[in-house]
C-alpha cells in the first residue's frame, strides 16, 4: 500500500486497503472509494460539479481529490434538487 501526505497532514492512501461497506459520516473520500456509492460516472460528477450539483471536490495534492463525506450525504437525501454551497 503507497501513501503520501499532503501540507494539511491529511493521509492519501492507494485503494488497495480494506473499504467499509458504507460511507462513513464524517471524513472525506477519494474518488475510488466514492464510486461504489455514486451511481454516476465520474465525468457526469465533473459535469454536476461545474453546475454546482453535485458537492465540489478538494485537492489536497495536485493528483489526490477529495470529497467531503457530509456533502455526499447531503447529496444522497436530495440529488435532484442538491446545490453545493458557496
Amino acid at each position: 500500500m503507497h501513501s503520501s501526505n499532503n501540507a494539511q497532514g491529511v493521509q492519501c492512501m492507494s485503494t488497495q486497503q480494506n473499504r467499509a461497506d458504507t460511507l462513513p459520516i464524517d471524513g472525506f473520500s477519494r474518488w475510488n472509494d466514492l464510486h461504489r456509492f455514486v451511481p454516476l460516472s465520474r465525468e457526469s460528477v465533473r459535469q454536476r460539479e461545474l453546475a454546482g450539483r453535485f458537492p465540489k471536490r478538494q485537492h489536497l495534492t495536485k493528483r489526490c481529490a477529495v470529497w467531503s463525506n457530509r456533502e455526499i450525504h447531503r447529496w444522497f437525501a436530495d440529488p435532484l434538487n442538491y446545490r453545493s454551497e458557496g
